[in-house]
């Protein structure tokens, strides 16, 4: 079912970032983190280009589905190789799977689902001001984190009356969570997000989720290039009259530099 697969994606949230200095006054101060995050994300499509030419990799994707009862009927395994190409020709990942027998949109039961281990893409959302007045925000403290230092920020649902347009909007305004932040150049690095309400799928008649957590992690290369080094999300709901339980892991492993550049 096309609509509930969407709603898995919907709930992730763009980032964002603020840093503890008291003296300066709290409302100006998140402004103009809030623009450096904006500007750093407007590079993230050059950071992602730049890391498929330059290097070589393997990603797994497994996804699970148990039945209510919390028993396992499916797994669907893939692996995928990636090797640079040139700048001109697009970039290509060779899948193989376990799963030769899947079928998109087909009578759901209990072995049987549409909803499928999809990872989200980075530039699915674009930060603006109406995505950041959705959301009350407090930072948490800091750590390092792969020997960086990085700020941890908390984030629930702003405290009003908040816009539904779409399903989108739905989802968007019941997460909650805390990400991380790389301390020198505003990069999301690590998140953890959960819905904070169920949240139906056409009115209830198609589907709920009634519980849904979401984390990926970043790492960085030593030439500075972040990519995602696992994604894990972990859903429980209702899909049409079949209640069901549904896990998804991604890794990023085997990565070898092939290539080189001009000095960053």
């Amino acid at each position: 079912m096309k609509v509930f697969r969407q709603a898995l994606a919907i709930i992730l949230l763009a980032a964002f970032f603020s840093n503890g200095n008291a003296a300066e006054n709290p409302s100006s101060q998140l402004d103009a983190i809030l623009q450096h995050v904006v500007d750093r994300a407007k590079t993230e499509s050059d950071n992602d280009r730049a890391f498929d030419q330059l290097y070589s990799y393997s990603r797994e994707k497994i996804t699970e589905y148990r039945n209510g009862s919390g028993v396992l009927k499916k797994r669907d395994d893939k692996i995928g190789a990636h090797q640079p190409r040139p700048a001109s020709q697009p970039q290509v990942i060779a899948i193989a799977t376990a799963d030769t027998n899947k079928t998109e949109n087909a009578a759901v039961s209990d072995t049987h689902s549409n909803v499928h281990g999809q990872a989200f893409k980075k530039n699915d959302f674009l930060l603006n001001q109406d995505l950041v007045n959705r959301f009350q925000f407090t930072l948490a403290g800091h750590e390092l984190l792969n020997g960086r230092d990085s700020f941890i920020i908390d984030f629930v649902p702003a405290k009003k009356d908040l816009p539904e347009h779409n399903l989108k909007d739905r989802f968007i305004n019941n997460a909650a969570g805390r990400i991380w932040v790389d301390g020198q150049d505003y990069t999301l690095t690590k998140a953890d997000l959960h819905l904070t309400k169920q949240v139906n799928v056409a009115l209830g008649l198609a589907g709920s989720v009634w519980k849904f957590k979401y984390g990926f992690e970043r790492a960085r290369t030593d030439d500075g290039y972040w990519f995602t080094k696992n994604v894990n999300w972990h859903l429980e709901g209702r899909e049409v009259v079949v209640n069901r339980v549904v896990d998804f892991h991604e890794t990023t492993t085997n990565l070898l530099k092939v290539a080189t550049v001009a000095a960053r």
